[in-house]
């Protein structure tokens, strides 16, 4: 059986239109209690617009810290898109959206050599770029292009860069991409193979929206003035997030929780509780214990602590590691989900002692 870890494994970019805001300088050095005033304050911008869904903007807003990308799951119509430009409006840095088809090209998403003349009559080909060259970029229905440009956009989303004609271009930083796709209507698509799924962070299942919800969407959208989010961060701020977030320290037993879950979320394991081994053929990949510790960083950060705790693995860990099992047939027979294997993982792994007086 192949493991499928091996290595083999429409529009321009959107700027917000406005005035320069105050936003927090990027140039200090901030706290944790610093971080999450910030993130509060992107909420409530958020909040403005979008409703209800505060697990998917919780989640989204822990994948900005630790710069991954997210792969949201839902139908259609439940407020992805809005997310994102909102998102940008409040932290002022440019977007983009890519509808995925299935005749979208490679050079579609990446950019691509024009042949330019000049003034003087003189020919040079020149380098255009696509609509991957901005902070924030939402992956539409990735699911319905094909694999060769599947491809091309995992590959940025991991090298941060692409290459077109030999050379090769670093992407904007911070860089985030949110993809999207449809789990009802899977006529005409190509699922993305389990080694492409791994390269998200996370993986968020975007519910439908309560009927008060449903009521408050349609108060806000339906009346003669729409609601927008202001600026209230940047790309300097948002770097210097992400760097703390990068030095947020985690206690060793919480990172060998962190691996604990990964472990025996592979069948063969002798810490694998019986639903892994009845219904996983392949377990979390190491990006697996990559995702729980940088997401709980993160969720660490978000409620003003300097360190990671195991509640902090555990809140984060349906998201993480979701997307990253691959289940056998004998899963779809029984109706058995990844979220459901996953929490027997959480219940059937014990945290160790941290050592520290008192502890076993």
């Amino acid at each position: 059986m192949t493991d499928p870890f091996s290595s083999n494994a429409d529009d321009a970019i959107r700027t917000p239109d406005r005035a320069a805001t105050p936003a927090a300088s990027g140039g200090g050095t901030m706290s944790p209690a610093d971080v999450s005033r910030m993130v509060e304050q992107i909420r409530a911008e958020l909040a403005k617009v979008i409703v209800g869904q505060t697990d998917l903007v919780k989640s989204v807003l822990l994948a900005l810290l630790a710069e991954g990308h997210v792969l949201l799951e839902g139908v259609p119509g439940l407020g992805k898109t809005m997310l994102l430009r909102t998102l940008a409006d409040a932290m002022e840095m440019p977007w983009s959206r890519i509808q995925f088809t299935p005749d979208l090209m490679p050079a579609d998403i990446t950019g691509t050599e024009v042949l330019h003349q000049g003034a003087d009559g003189s020919r040079e080909f020149k380098y255009r770029s696509g609509p991957i060259n901005a902070n924030l970029v939402l992956a539409d229905e990735i699911n319905r292009a094909t694999p060769k440009t599947q491809s091309a956009m995992l590959e940025a989303m991991q090298e941060r860069a692409v290459t077109v004609a030999g050379e090769t271009r670093a992407l904007p930083r911070p860089f985030l991409v949110m993809a999207t796709q449809n789990p009802v209507e899977m006529d005409g698509t190509y699922p993305l193979p389990e080694a492409q799924l791994d390269r998200f962070l996370m993986k968020i299942l975007v519910p439908f929206p309560t009927a008060e919800e449903l009521m408050g969407i349609s108060e806000r959208t339906t009346g003669a003035v729409t609601s927008t989010a202001s600026a209230v961060c940047d790309a300097a701020t948002l770097q210097e997030m992400i760097a703390l977030t990068r030095r947020v320290p985690v206690p060793e037993h919480v990172t060998r929780y962190a691996v604990d879950l990964v472990v025996a979320s592979h069948p063969d394991q002798g810490t694998a509780p019986t639903d892994v081994r009845n219904y996983v053929r392949f377990g979390a990949s190491p990006r697996g214990v990559q995702s729980l510790v940088l997401t709980g960083k993160a969720n660490a950060l978000t409620e003003g602590r300097p360190n990671v705790s195991i509640e902090d693995i555990k809140s984060v860990a349906l998201g993480a590691l979701r997307h990253r099992l691959v289940l056998g047939y004998e899963a779809t027979a029984d109706g058995v989900t990844g979220d459901s294997l996953v929490d027997s993982v959480i219940h059937a792994v014990t945290p160790a002692g941290s050592g520290v007086r008192g502890a076993p």
